[in-house]
């Protein structure tokens, strides 16, 4: 699926149609700094019955929200050098118990969900706009 996103409200409409789409519990959010990952990441929880406050997890590395469908942990890692670190974060813990694991910046730790179910967004925000790309 693609998406333009002019505005912020454009965003709803990306959620709207991804959330039907979500078969799977890991999405990958891939974009420039600034691109939109945790603006998408808070139209999504929002949508999906969250009451917490959705904030970066550029600092935590993850972050836990409750929706009405369970949780969901909303990854940043950015930051982390290696797989060794992503491992020591207990990401595997998380995939196993979670309703949904959004993963920022997954470059680090995309070979090893080789085999495994997911979904990826790309956010290419050209300075006009913002490209959206999910499958």
């Amino acid at each position: 699926m693609q998406f333009t996103i002019n505005t912020i409200e454009d965003w709803q409409e990306v959620v709207d149609s991804i959330i039907p789409q979500l078969k799977h519990n890991i999405l990958l959010l891939k974009g420039n700094l600034g691109a939109g990952k945790t603006t998408f990441t808070q139209f999504l929880l929002k949508n999906m019955g969250s009451k917490d406050e959705v904030n970066s997890p550029t600092y935590s590395i993850v972050n836990e929200y409750n929706t009405e469908k369970g949780k969901v942990y909303h990854f940043d890692l950015y930051r982390l050098k290696n797989i060794e670190e992503v491992y020591d974060i207990g990401i595997e813990e998380y995939l196993d118990n979670s309703f949904l694991c959004i993963i920022e910046w997954p470059e680090v730790y995309e070979e090893e969900l080789y085999g495994l179910n997911y979904h990826a967004m790309s956010i290419v925000n050209t300075g006009e706009k913002r490209e959206i790309s999910f499958d």
